[in-house]
Formats: C-alpha cells, sequence, structure tokens
C-alpha cells in the first residue's frame, strides 16, 4: 500500500517520528511521498528522504498559502537537482484564502508547473474554490507528459472528464470518509480506477472513527491508518490499481 500524499516534516510528529513510520511500515505502507510546502521545511523533508531512501520519496514545493520568498525558485531547483526522482508539490490555486493576490498565486503556481513539465516529475496540486482557474491554467499551459495529481481531489464529479483527459490522477483522503461528504464521494464515483490514488495528508484531514486504527495524543492523524482508510474505500469504489497507478505515476521515470 502506498500513500500518495503527506507530511511527516510536520513538527507535530517531531520526537514521534521515528515511531509513526515504524507503525506505518507495520500497518502495511510499503512508500510515501512526503510534500514540503515551502523552502524552510524542503531540508527537513531531504533529511527524512536520506534516513529512510526505500520508503520516502521527496516532493519540494510552495504552497498557496505560504510566504513567496524571492529566491524560492531559486532554491526548488536546488533540491530536485539533488534529487533527480523527487516530485514537485504541493503546490496549486487556493481563492478561500482572505485578501490573495491571485496573479502572483497563478505565477508562482505556473512556474512549479513549468519545472514539472520540462522535467516530466510528478507534480501534487492542491486547489480549494479555484477549480476554474485551474482547469483553465492546464488547459492553455504545456504539462507533464506523466500527468498530474489532484491531491486530496474536491471538485465536482462533472469536471471528472475534462481533468482526467488533461492526466489527472485524483487521490482520495479518508477524511471523504466522513458522512458530511457525500458529495466528493460522489465525485470520485467518477473517477476510473486508473486514475485513482490513495492519500492521508497526515498529519491534516483525519478520518472518521471508524477508518482509524491508529491515534495520537497530540490530535494529530496517524499515517498508518491508510489500510483502515482503504478498506472503507474499497466498499464503494474500485481500488485495485491503486498500487499500480502509485507505480506509473510516481516511480516510472524516463
Amino acid at each position: 500500500m502506498y500513500d500518495s500524499h503527506n507530511h511527516l516534516q510536520d513538527n507535530r510528529f517531531d520526537g514521534i517520528r521515528d515511531k509513526v513510520i515504524e507503525e506505518m511500515r507495520a500497518s502495511g505502507i510499503i512508500k510515501c511521498v512526503i510534500n514540503g510546502t515551502c523552502p524552510d521545511d524542503w531540508k527537513k523533508v531531504t533529511a527524512l528522504a536520506h534516513q529512510y531512501p526505500d520508503f520516502i520519496i521527496p516532493s519540494f514545493g510552495l504552497h498557496p498559502w505560504r510566504e513567496i520568498t524571492h529566491d524560492w525558485e531559486q532554491k526548488i531547483i536546488h533540491w530536485l537537482n539533488l534529487f533527480p526522482n523527487a516530485c514537485i508539490g504541493e503546490c496549486g490555486i487556493d481563492h478561500r484564502i482572505k485578501k490573495y493576490d491571485i496573479e502572483l498565486q497563478q505565477q508562482v503556481f505556473l512556474a512549479q508547473l513549468r519545472l514539472a513539465t520540462e522535467r516530466n516529475l510528478p507534480l501534487s496540486i492542491h486547489c480549494v474554490n479555484g477549480w476554474g482557474c485551474l482547469v483553465e491554467l492546464m488547459e492553455s499551459n504545456p504539462l507533464p507528459a506523466r500527468g498530474f495529481l489532484l491531491h486530496c481531489y474536491g471538485g465536482s464529479k462533472e469536471l471528472v472528464p475534462r481533468l482526467k483527459k488533461l492526466g489527472a490522477y485524483f487521490s482520495f483522503n479518508g477524511y471523504f470518509l466522513h458522512e458530511k461528504k457525500h458529495k466528493i464521494r460522489e465525485a470520485f464515483a467518477s473517477v476510473p480506477p486508473e486514475r485513482l490514488l490513495l492519500e492521508t495528508d497526515a498529519p491534516n484531514m483525519y478520518p472518521p472513527t471508524k477508518a482509524t486504527s491508529y491515534y495520537l495524543v497530540n490530535g494529530a492523524s496517524h499515517p498508518a491508518n491508510l489500510p483502515a482508510v482503504h478498506r472503507q474505500v474499497s466498499k464503494f469504489l474500485d481500488t485495485k490499481k491503486t498500487s499500480e497507478n502509485f507505480h506509473t505515476f510516481f516511480l516510472q521515470r524516463d
């Protein structure tokens, strides 16, 4: 089993991270992608990738919530050069943020999309309340030949065919098993099995009790819950290709 998106570098795992990873392995998770969100945590991502090279795939991205420094692009290129098999993300479009600068947000996202396209790297995209903008950007710019991942997909079912045509993969998060998320589950019913991935986004987005086998005292979401999430998701989605999809998207390189 594979976790296509988490944040093991997060401070909420400090002091317990090795134990968490041990429990992830014990639960049946073979490999995961750690997504950096800003230059301040990219060093932590690389340290974990060095410590667990068989388990962790590093990903470097500038999240739309994070501060944009003048040298962020230079730094991300530096890390991508050192880790040629890394991914790009978490990055994206977020219109929920108060007083966001849409032009700057698009500029930063497009710079990361361009890097992913030029290097044909896996790209993990965050999108909240900006699906129209994101689709327009994706349809009007070159895209990675391998496709791209819509992390924690929260768009409509009507958008799925249009995004699939562009090369999208869609990752299901255990948080979507909460009863109030029925519309998102309906959207995932439109996702073809060959485009489905699973993720935890840990320590964020905790699943409901029925999909929780591991707990953390600080209330954070434990990534070792992924197999329990998978068991629940398999009741209404065809998840047989999720491991194959992970290999195709993240591990198959030129």
